[in-house]
Parts: C-alpha cells; structure tokens; sequence
C-alpha cells in the first residue's frame, strides 16, 4: 500500500523546507544567495558561463606521442655558440693592461746607446686602465683606442703609430684584470659571484662550476641566461645532458640558477585534494594519481579523470586540430582518461604530467543520488519510523517527478 496523500504531502514539505531553508543549517560564511542578493554591482554572464573556449583531448594511443616529451626551451637556438672553438674576447672598459715595447737594437727611440747595461731591447710601460673613451696611452703614439678591439690590433696599431720613430717596434700587450669579461653567476650556487672568462673559452656549466655548483635537486633547476637585452632559460637537466645547449658565455652575461618547485593540484574525488610536488621526478598521470591518493571508490567516476592545461598551438596542429578559433599560442585543453577501458592504464602512465597541470576526478552521477536521498532520509525519518524510510522516499520522490 502506498503512503497516506496527507502523510505524503507532509513529507514533501518537509523536503521543500529543509532545501530551500538554508539559513537554519550550520555555515561557516554568508550563504551564496545573501552574496548574489546583496551585491551593489554584479558582473555575470548568462547561466554563469566563464565563457572560455577549450580543446577536449580523449587520452589514446594516437596522441600519446606528442605529449610523451617534457617541453623544454633553448639556448643555442637564441645565442649560438654550442659548437667550434671559444669566442674571441676584446679587450674593454675597465681592463687593466700593460704594454711592452721592443726595439731591434739600441740608440732607437726607447733604447738608449748603452742598452748592453740592461737585460733585451724593451722596455715596460707601467700599468693603465682602459678609460672611459675606450683608450690607452703610449708615448710618441698618443691615445691609442682599445676598447672593443682585440689584443693584436691593438699591438699593431701602435707599431704602426711607432715604425717612423722607434727602430722596428715590436709591441706586447697584456691584460693585467680583465673587468670587462667578467660574467654574473648568480641565485641557487654555493657561491654566486663574478667569475673572469678565460681566453679559452667558458661554458654555462663551467660557470656554475666555478661558483660552486647548484643548492638545489637538478631535476628542479632552471638556468637562465641573460645577454644584453635578450633572455632564455632552460631546464638544467637538459643542459647536462644536450652539450649543445650548453654555450660558450660572452663577456657581461648573467647566468641565474632558480629552483623551480613544480606542482600540480589535485582536485575532486581523490585521496588527497592539494598542491602536490613533483619532488625530484618527471611525474606521469598514473603517478600523479597515486601521489593524489587515488581515486576513492565511494564517490569517483573512473571514467571521468582530466587534466587541465595550457597547450600550445603548433602542437594541436600537428594533431590536425582546427584553431582558428583560438587567439593566443596557448590554447585550453582539457585530456580525459577513462579508467573503465583496462588499456587506459597503459596510457596514464605514458602521458607526462607538466607543472601547474590541474588535475580532477568527477564524482559518480550516483553520489549526487546518494546525497539527496541521505538528505530525504533524515526527513523521512521524522515522520515514520526508519524501517519504512526507503518506501517513503521513493513514493516522495515520485511525486516530485510529477
């Protein structure tokens, strides 16, 4: 037999008042119809749509080997020198240089008769600064310009400024401190500071070296280069092992070693709802999911597990994917995997997490029953005894339907 209608209709209203008389129930802030009410201004959309545009991407073998790879810049690309010998380094502002002068006998212009008295045919002029203009000074050859110039044009100019009054000049320059060629290493070292380049040449991995090397795991480094007004950072473990990515530095350059904590947030049906570490590996889906906690079998959709990210467009388009649509170079995506099809397990733990990656884990549609039949239950059970609760309900809940 069914439910008394008046018996029934009272558990309906019960049902009406406890979901739509909120103010009673423990909160811990304002409910969300005072905030919506009690706005001066409100900015929204119809439905409440954020209105971003995405990309959804079903996780299978096809498009497993475009997201395999960690992404990672490059150096090379934008500064050159990965290959060949060292770059030449001029001589600049602020070196400190000494001249030596050579004549072929004595009774020249700076050997005197009696030279016999001394150890060779020169002599040393004392130590200068390169100054402001970028010059030296020589006698009988006046300013003499040095910066920007390599050591042996400067050593020829000033024989050629010489070879109409010293007898056959031979001239050796040599760089006291070399100011101008120092490079700033700087950030997550042991020991930042300016290091001089040598003349045979200085790599990144040298500098970091000669600054006493990282304070921080590899697999979380970056290393950026700044040169002048141009920029690039890499990843460090891509520099040991691509030496082509590790260049030769250039005099003035920076080079900041940062830790990068990379993370991810894991989000919905899930052992743990955080911002998880990556910590000192390159994390696949599968994995992020058990750092996660899992998925928890009394409310998780194993059929509905995504990944939000940012992609970018080149890579879309070599999936064939049509985005026109789209402004920036970094398109939204949302990859699901679905966890019912037993081969998906192979795929999860293929695809490569990346930092800030969003990941969220839909509860079951049946939660969303549950919930509302719990809440059914405590009215039900008011107005009978528990044993009948269920019948109650559902007779309820069908005269909702109509």
């Amino acid at each position: 037999m069914g439910i008394p209608v008046t018996r029934r209709g009272s558990i309906i209203v019960s049902m009406l008042i406890v979901l739509s008389s909120c103010t009673s129930l423990p909160r811990s802030g304002p409910d969300h119809t005072d905030i919506d009410r009690d706005a001066a201004i409100k900015v929204t959309t119809p439905e409440r749509k954020v209105g971003i545009d995405y990309v959804l991407i079903d996780l299978n073998k096809g498009i497993l080997p475009y997201f395999d790879k960690i992404p990672s810049s490059t150096l090379r690309g934008g500064f050159g020198g990965g290959r060949g010998g060292a770059p030449d380094i001029p001589l600049g502002f602020g070196d400190v240089v000494q001249v030596s002068i050579f004549e072929a006998q004595s009774g020249g212009l700076f050997i005197p008769s009696d030279a016999g008295s001394r150890p060779g045919n020169y002599i040393t002029l004392p130590q200068q600064t390169i100054d402001k203009a970028g010059t030296i000074s020589i006698p009988y050859a006046g300013r003499v310009p040095a910066a920007g110039r390599m050591k042996e044009e400067v050593e020829q100019d000033i024989e050629d400024k010489l070879a109409s009054r010293a007898i056959e000049p031979q001239v050796v320059l040599t760089t006291i401190t070399s100011r101008s060629s120092e490079v700033a290493v700087v950030g997550d070292v042991n020991d930042p500071q300016k290091i001089v380049l040598s003349p045979a040449g200085d790599r990144i991995l040298d500098a970091i070296s000669q600054a006493g090397g990282l304070t921080t795991p590899n697999i979380e480094t970056n290393v950026t280069l700044q040169r002048r007004a141009k920029t690039a950072t890499i990843a460090y473990e891509t520099l040991l092992k691509n030496p082509s990515e590790n260049i030769y530095l250039a005099p003035g350059d920076t080079v900041s070693v940062e830790h990068e904590r990379r993370t991810f947030i894991a989000l919905g049906a899930s052992g743990t709802n955080n911002r998880i570490d990556f910590e000192d590996s390159n994390l696949t889906l599968g994995e992020a999911m058990a750092k996660a906690g899992g998925l928890l079998d009394s409310r998780a959709d194993p059929r509905e597990v995504v990944v939000y990210r940012k992609v970018d467009r080149s890579t879309l388009q070599r999936l064939n994917i049509d985005t026109s649509r789209f402004k920036s170079d970094q398109v939204p995506v949302i990859f699901r995997a679905n966890l019912r099809d037993p081969a998906t397990l192979f795929a999860v733990q293929e695809f490569r997490m990346q930092d800030k990656d969003v990941m969220y884990i839909s509860n079951a549609h049946t939660v969303e029953l549950v919930k509302f039949l719990d809440i059914l239950n405590s009215v039900t059970s008011t107005v009978r005894g528990v044993s009948n609760d269920a019948l109650d309900t559902r007779d309820a809940v069908q005269d909702l339907g109509n």
